[in-house]
């Protein structure tokens, strides 16, 4: 216990800290989230994924083995907690809720955060590559669970194509294979941009579990918070086992598959209409119980 202490003092509440700003900010001033998370999802993310793979030594090959474990941890863990969801015979909607709850982790303002306080740029870099990675499987598989099929693969397509990350990635990726660097204005600003972003998610991530409408479901409530919080860790292990993830690639794979539900689940949850109070309630519910099990993950990690 003394030694979790102060790998969760470290790496875990300087986080909270700065989500807890953003949720003081939302109770006392009237600050619209969806403003902040636009300029986070529009300007600030894919500057931070740019810069990050600009200036790291990830190949190609690292890219599509970090791209290929993050599907595959996504999705082991939505399948296995759909087949548990069937087996208690839940309600279709409540089912689909738990799916995306279960599935789709927070890799993005937490997720890096803790990789960079834990392990530093070379894990924040291979997080990244995780973070742009989930965007694109939000976008497509996370549209498809969300509407059980509804949506055209023309419509999931057209959703992709709005992840800016996803530019970044690529940009970045064109620029290592051809050597290539920005001038020095534009490099600058870019800089200052990624540098804006970590903070900016935190503050967001405050904002919006401020909003949080509690609701009931407790089955349901303790499948999606175990599958997100204990099964999924276990599975990142396994598969970082099977893909042959080393050193800095393991840290940040593992630890990006094990947090939290991702906010932007809610979005979804409110948009196709399946459990959008129950789905923010599992938002809420795993962050704050994320360092029970991310502390003990970091020392584990840290060996």
């Amino acid at each position: 216990m003394q030694a979790l202490l102060p790998l969760f003092t470290a790496n875990i509440l300087p986080i909270f800290l700065t989500a807890g700003a953003g949720f003081l900010l939302g109770r006392f001033v009237d600050v619209e989230p969806r403003t902040v998370s636009r300029v986070c999802f529009y300007i600030f993310s894919p500057c931070l994924v740019f810069t990050l793979i600009t200036s790291s030594q990830i190949g190609g090959d690292d890219f599509l083995l970090i791209m290929s474990y993050a599907v595959a941890a996504t999705l082991l863990v939505g399948l296995l907690a759909a087949l548990v969801g069937i087996a208690m015979r839940m309600e279709r909607r409540l089912l689909i809720a738990v799916v995306i709850t279960a599935m789709f982790a927070n890799s993005g303002n937490f997720g890096l955060s803790v990789n960079n306080f834990a392990f530093g740029e070379d894990a924040l870099a291979y997080a990244s590559i995780f973070f742009a990675t989930s965007s694109i499987l939000v976008y497509t598989v996370g549209v498809f669970v969300a509407s059980m099929g509804e949506a055209s693969l023309k419509e999931a397509l057209i959703g992709l194509l709005r992840v800016p990350a996803i530019y970044g990635l690529a940009l970045a990726f064109i620029f290592n294979a051809f050597d290539l660097s920005l001038p020095l204005p534009l490099d600058r600003s870019v800089n200052l941009l990624a540098h804006a972003a970590i903070p900016s998610m935190l503050v967001l991530l405050g904002l919006q579990l401020q909003r949080v409408v509690w609701n009931g479901q407790v089955r349901a409530m303790i499948l999606a918070n175990g599958m997100r919080l204990a099964m999924a860790p276990i599975i990142a292990i396994g598969l970082s086992i099977l893909f042959g993830l080393q050193g800095p690639a393991r840290q940040a794979g593992i630890l990006e598959a094990s947090m939290p539900t991702a906010v932007f689940a809610t979005i979804l949850a409110t948009e196709y209409d399946v459990e959008p109070a129950f789905v923010t309630t599992v938002v809420t519910t795993t962050t704050l119980l994320s360092p029970l099990t991310l502390t003990p993950l970091l020392a584990f990690l840290g060996t």
